[in-house]
C-alpha cells in the first residue's frame, strides 16, 4: 500500500472511480483429502485500492463463504457485514478488521476513528460475527432490525430513497433493496464506482421472498446502475461455476472453477429481466449467470438439498445444513 505519513484529509471526489483491482479467481476453498481438510486462511484479504478492502470467509471456515467490505472514509469506516460464524477462534473477523484499521491509521494518522459496523441484510450469515463487536471503543453496531436500519442510515421513504452516507469526505448512495430479506440494502460507493448488492444479485442461486418487492428493487438497482455508470456489481457470494447455467451444490467447501465475484450492469440487467420472465412461475429458474428461486419452492429445495447431501457424501465430509 503507498506510504502517506500525512493526516491531511483525502480527496475522494476529484479521482474517483479509481481503477482497483479484483482477483479473476478467489480462494474457492481446499480439496478434500480423505475426510480431511487441508488448513485454510480463514479470511482472505484483498486491497481493491489502498481504502478499500474486501474480505472472504473461508469455505473451509463455513460453505456459506460470505464476502464482507471494508470502507476507508476521513473520519469513519465502515464495514458491511460480519461473517457467517460466532466463534472468533474460528473466525478472528475482529482482529483482521482491527490490524486493517490500524494499517490504515499508520499511513493516515488521525486523533479519533469510526468504525460503523453495519449490515446487507439480517440473516444469519451476514451477522453472525457482530458480537466480535460488542464494546469494540469508537464503534457503532446497527442492530439488524428494518426500523433500526431505516432510522440510522436516516430514510424516511423506504425503500425507493437514496440517502447519503458520509464516510468523511466519501459520501455512499444507500438505497433500500428488499425483496430477498426486507432488511436488505445496496450500496453504491462512487470512490470505486462499485454498486455493493449483498444477497440481491450475485452469482449465485437468488432467493427470492416477495418476488413483487425483489422486482422493484431490480428496476431501482438497474436505474441507479446506469445513472451513475457503476463499473461492477459486487454480491456477498459465489455460488456459481464457470460453466454456464451450473451451480456448485449446497454446502460446498470447495469450489475451484468459480467466476469473478463482480458482476456489470448488463448482468444486473438480466437478472432484472429474468425475474420479470419468471416472476408467476414458482421454483428455481436457472439463467447462465444466476439461479433464481421464486418462492418457498420446496419442491426445488429437496432436489437441491439431496444434491448437496450426496456431493458431500461422495467426498466423505461431515454433512453441513444451513441457508442464504
Amino acid at each position: 500500500m503507498p506510504t502517506n505519513s500525512s493526516s491531511a484529509r483525502i480527496d475522494f471526489l476529484t479521482a474517483a472511480p479509481v481503477p482497483g483491482s479484483m482477483p479473476e479467481r478467489w480462494n474457492g476453498g481446499t480439496p478434500p483429502r480423505a475426510g480431511k481438510r487441508v488448513a485454510e486462511t480463514a479470511i482472505q484479504v484483498h486491497h481493491f485500492d489502498e481504502h478499500t478492502v474486501v474480505l472472504r470467509q473461508s469455505k473451509s471456515v463455513s460453505f456459506e463463504g460470505p464476502f464482507i467490505f471494508l470502507l476507508f472514509g476521513n473520519d469513519r469506516a465502515l464495514l458491511l457485514d460480519t461473517g457467517a460464524t460466532t466463534d472468533p477462534a474460528r473466525f478472528p473477523l475482529r482482529e483482521t478488521i482491527d490490524r486493517l484499521i490500524a494499517d490504515w491509521l499508520t499511513e493516515h494518522p488521525r486523533a479519533a476513528y469510526e468504525l460503523v459496523v453495519a449490515h446487507t441484510h439480517a440473516h444469519a450469515d451476514h451477522v453472525a460475527g457482530d458480537a466480535q463487536f460488542a464494546g469494540r471503543a469508537n464503534t457503532v453496531l446497527v442492530p439488524k432490525h428494518l426500523d433500526a436500519v431505516t432510522t440510522y442510515f436516516g430514510f424516511t421513504q423506504w425503500p425507493a430513497q437514496i440517502v447519503d452516507f458520509d464516510l468523511g469526505g466519501r459520501i455512499l448512495e444507500v438505497t433500500g433493496s428488499p425483496g430477498h430479506h426486507e432488511t436488505a440494502i445496496s450500496i453504491y460507493d462512487p470512490w470505486t464506482g462499485s454498486l455493493l448488492t449483498g444477497d440481491s444479485v450475485y452469482p449465485g442461486r437468488l432467493y427470492v421472498h416477495d418476488m413483487p418487492a425483489f422486482i422493484a428493487s431490480l428496476s431501482r438497482l438497474v436505474e441507479l446502475a446506469q445513472a451513475r455508470s457503476a463499473r461492477r456489481v459486487l454480491g456477498c457470494h459465489i455460488e456459481m461455476s464457470r460453466r454456464p447455467g451450473r451451480d456448485y451444490p449446497a454446502g460446498s467447501t470447495y469450489q475451484p472453477e468459480e467466476p469473478p465475484l463482480q458482476m456489470n450492469v448488463e448482468q444486473l440487467r438480466r437478472v432484472h429481466a429474468a425475474a420479470l420472465s419468471i416472476s408467476d412461475s414458482r421454483g428455481a429458474h436457472v439463467f447462465d449467470d444466476f439461479i433464481i428461486f421464486n418462492g418457498p419452492s420446496p419442491g426445488a429445495m429437496a432436489r437441491h438439498v439431496i444434491r448437496g447431501l450426496s456431493t458431500r457424501l461422495r467426498n466423505r465430509l461431515p454433512v453441513k445444513l444451513g441457508g442464504a
